[in-house]
Formats: C-alpha cells, sequence, structure tokens
C-alpha cells in the first residue's frame, strides 16, 4: 500500500461508531487499538461465535475476506474502537477503499503436496494447493446452494458484494443478546420460512456470504488464497479458523 485509506461506520454487533485507518504495512497484516498490535494469525482468535475475534478486536472476516481478495499481503488496521464496522454486511465497502491503492501481487507460494480436512459436526473444509478453485456448499430454504468462485480473479463481482446473513426467526433473540445492532434491513440477506424476506443481491447470497467470511478466516494464514482449491460444505468460523491454524502449521510452517 502506498497511501492510507479511511472509512467509518458502526460496530456490526456492539453498534458502536467507529473510525478505521488502513495504513501501508511491511510485516504482514495487523490490527491496532490503542497501543495493542494485533498480528492477523490463528493463534490471535479468542472467539469464533458468530464473529472472528482478534484479541479484543472483533469481526475481522469481512476485512481479511477484502485483504484476500485484493491480494493485499502487509497493512495495519487503526480503530477507533476495537470492531470493525457493518457497513453493507459485505465486503464491497473494503473493496471499494482498497482498491485505490497500490499493491503487487504476492508472489505464487510452493506448498507441499498434501491434502488438509477439518470437520465441525456435519460442516468441513478440505484444502489442498492448488490454482484458486473454491467451492462452497450451504443449505437455504431446504435446498442446497453451491457457489463456485476462482481466487482473485471473480472475487469481486461474484463474492465481495454477498451479505451477511440474518434469519428471521433469530433476530429478536440476536438484538436482545446486545448482537447485530449494526445491522439494518439493507444489510443483511433475510432468510425467512419460506423465502427471502428482502431483495437478495444474488439468488445464492447465503452461500457467496459464507463463502466470503472463509476467504477472510483462511487468510489468518497469510497463503494466498489463490494458491489454494477449498471445498466447504456448512463451515462456520470455528473450521475456518482451525483450517487456518493447519494452514499455518503445515504450509507454512
Amino acid at each position: 500500500m502506498a497511501k492510507p485509506v479511511r472509512l467509518t461506520g458502526r460496530g456490526l454487533h456492539s453498534g458502536r461508531p467507529v473510525r478505521v485507518t488502513v495504513h501501508p504495512g511491511d510485516n504482514g497484516i495487523a490490527f491496532r487499538h490503542g497501543e495493542a498490535r494485533i498480528p492477523a494469525a490463528p493463534e490471535a482468535v479468542t472467539d469464533t461465535t458468530r464473529h472472528t475475534t482478534l484479541g479484543d478486536v472483533a469481526t475481522v472476516e469481512h476485512i481479511m475476506s477484502a485483504f484476500s481478495g485484493m491480494e493485499i499481503t502487509d497493512a495495519e488496521v487503526e480503530l477507533s474502537y476495537p470492531e470493525l464496522p457493518a457497513l453493507d454486511g459485505s465486503a464491497a465497502d473494503f473493496v471499494g477503499v482498497l482498491g485505490d491503492v497500490d499493491e503487487l501481487p504476492p508472489q505464487d507460494v510452493v506448498l507441499p503436496d498434501r491434502e488438509l480436512f477439518v470437520e465441525d459436526g456435519d460442516a468441513w473444509i478440505r484444502v489442498r494447493p492448488g490454482t484458486g478453485h473454491w467451492t462452497y456448499t450451504y443449505e437455504c430454504f431446504g435446498v442446497p446452494q453451491t457457489v463456485q468462485c476462482v481466487m482473485s480473479d471473480e472475487y469481486i463481482s461474484g463474492i465481495s458484494r454477498a451479505r451477511t446473513i440474518a434469519h428471521a426467526h433469530e433476530v429478536t433473540a440476536l438484538l436482545a443478546s446486545g448482537l447485530g445492532q449494526g445491522l439494518d434491513i439493507e444489510s443483511v440477506v433475510l432468510i425467512g420460512p419460506d423465502g427471502y424476506g428482502n431483495e437478495p443481491r444474488y439468488p445464492d447470497e447465503p452461500a457467496r456470504h459464507k463463502l466470503l467470511d472463509l476467504v477472510g478466516d483462511l487468510y489468518l494464514s497469510g497463503i494466498p488464497a489463490h494458491c489454494l482449491d477449498v471445498t466447504a460444505h456448512r463451515s462456520g468460523h470455528t473450521a475456518g479458523v482451525r483450517m487456518a491454524g493447519l494452514l499455518v502449521s503445515v504450509y507454512a510452517g
């Protein structure tokens, strides 16, 4: 990155105002709030309940997804409050500001010829060295939605605009628990018992957003998405962070 970029919004879950400044970096990606510097790494993850938290910085998965999709390898993310903003519920606004910076694409990484597998109940992720072919399957309305994306060529148009999933029957309980305070009807894809409760950006937007999250979680490994072939079924942040840790220990260790 040649220069800082800035944006503001409300914390996705807290609803608190937050100002984000992304500075050029030279030692990987890290998040700063106050005096603390928290590296974007699996060992720094402290929570994977509905979002990914690094240290005390919550909801990092969307900006990490944007970094991966834009092939940005070094950045210092300075925050006025320890949570990333909801913005429009996707990674599109992060991509928009990061698109103004100059960054050399990362070099191809030579990885061991070994397949990795993580499961969490009936959810699973399979990763092998490859050429950026990612596939994600998510069941919605009783029907599997399967999304395929070639990273990073198809990320901006096919994945980055997919919004956070909100199940209609969970919204009241979610808000009562203090989560989701920064979201509104425009920044989610609302899933009802019989169909979408608002207009989806893609017919299979829920699966696309789950893939967006997975891209962000796996980038905690620092391995470029275009060097991996990934297949996942119903996986969430817990499995994603576990796989990122496995990638570090096996591929980057």
